[in-house]
């Protein structure tokens, strides 16, 4: 039997998800935005319950979600009398907000391209763009692209280790500065970057935190106003939920540009009808996730480690990205001495792994170029993502098909 272990490609749907979002498919179909009827006003109530639901377990309290929290518009960031942003990053003022989107690299897109937008509408200078080398192409991708407007990209390298430099970042940085975006849990090492210390540098200097935090909510604690996090997108599919959902959590009031027009839904950030089905099933996933998450976390911990201390032992294969802070469900090895195409056809009979990233299109991994890997060590690397339904014996299964693909591979020609 195949063994599944590509859990940070992707998650099946949890039972649980599948069932709670089962009626909003065909008893209670409506449009939330039919507010003339009562179909249409379970719907809406259903989507503003699956929004507090996230929001609570990000640490947020709700705003109002149609624009208008609190008296503060979120279209105004917060600024001083000169028009300058005041710093005040300490309280939520406003309430939190949550735009769903389809996914992480639509909330993405929202956060660095809307901040951009929304900068240059206002008249303002800041044109600078600060990320790291390792970030998924869902953020390097629209800076890339907004470098080509005009805007000016810093993508900062990493250590051997896969994390960021602090006093790197903090040279970076400067007046110029519109938004720091570095992700929370890489997709392909799993190295978790030091998120506080990141939010401590913006905090100082006012500069918005945008964090991709796709791989790691529902997998780590992760608390956006604690950590300094301004602008965090998730995605449903990375947390057992549905595909085809996602969010941006913004923490504070900040001016951003929608991306999508033509029907004024989500304050104007996001237009379009709301899949509440899905809606439902990312607030249920979310809560699945919390509930089983310390739990989860050290038996995938345990796990993680069986499989390595078993790779290892095989000889000539090496660990990828730093053994800790590491998402416990992930390992990321390369293996000596092998030709990576002919490693991976040699396991996909008994084994789903990648290589890398499953956005990457059998392009060399740009994470594991940047830790310092040749192209040829990166095609010889193998990404297991474990999960819920990893059991024991499949780690076993895994450790033997990998020894078996090594005795055919490395067996000397004659």
């Amino acid at each position: 039997m195949l063994a599944y272990l590509d859990h940070q490609a992707t998650t099946p749907c949890d039972p649980a998800v599948v069932v709670a979002m089962a009626p909003w498919w065909t008893e209670q179909f409506a449009n939330p935005a039919s507010r003339l009827h009562r179909p249409g006003l379970l719907a809406a109530a259903a989507v503003d319950q699956a929004r507090a639901q996230i929001l609570g377990h990000l640490g947020l309290a709700a705003g109002d979600p149609n624009g208008q929290p609190n008296g503060d518009r979120w279209g105004d960031p917060i600024s001083d009398a000169a028009g300058n942003p005041s710093g005040d990053f300490t309280g939520d003022r406003a309430g939190a907000r949550l735009i769903f989107t389809s996914g992480a690299t639509e909330a993405n897109n929202l956060a660095l391209k809307g901040l951009a937008e929304a900068e240059l509408a206002a008249g303002g200078s800041r044109r600078q763009f600060v990320t790291l080398a390792t970030e998924h192409r869902a953020v390097l991708d629209p800076l890339r692209y907004l470098a080509r407007h005009g805007f000016q990209l810093t993508e900062l390298p990493v250590g051997g280790d896969g994390l960021v430099d602090l006093g790197q970042l903090e040279a970076a940085l400067g007046p110029e500065t519109l938004v720091v975006s570095v992700m929370a849990a890489n997709n392909e090492i799993g190295v978790l970057q030091p998120l506080a210390a990141i939010g401590s540098l913006c905090r100082q200097r006012a500069i918005p935190f945008h964090c991709d935090g796709a791989q790691a909510v529902g997998h780590i604690a992760l608390n956006p106003a604690e950590l300094g996090i301004d602008l965090l997108s998730l995605s449903g599919h990375k947390l057992y939920g549905p595909k085809g959902i996602g969010a941006l959590a913004i923490s504070r009031p900040l001016a951003l540009a929608p991306q999508l027009h033509g029907g004024g839904q989500q304050g104007g950030l996001r237009a379009g009808t709301l899949p509440v089905p899905l809606i439902v099933g990312l607030a249920a996933a979310m809560e699945l996730a919390q509930a089983d998450r310390l739990e989860r976390e050290q038996r995938l911990g345990t796990l993680r480690e069986q499989l390595w201390q078993g790779l290892e032992a095989l000889g000539g294969i090496r660990r990828n990205g730093a053994a800790s802070p590491r998402l416990a469900h992930n390992l990321n090895v390369c293996v000596d001495g092998v030709e990576g195409g002919a490693l991976h056809r040699a396991l996909r009979r008994q084994l789903a792994v990648s290589g890398g990233s499953a956005c990457s299109s059998g392009e060399p991994s740009h994470v594991l170029a940047a830790l310092g890997l040749s192209r040829l060590e990166a095609a010889a690397s193998i990404r297991f993502g474990l999960g819920r339904s990893t059991s024991a014996t499949e780690i076993e299964q895994a450790i033997a098909a990998v020894a078996e693909a090594l005795s055919q591979l490395r067996a000397p020609r004659g």
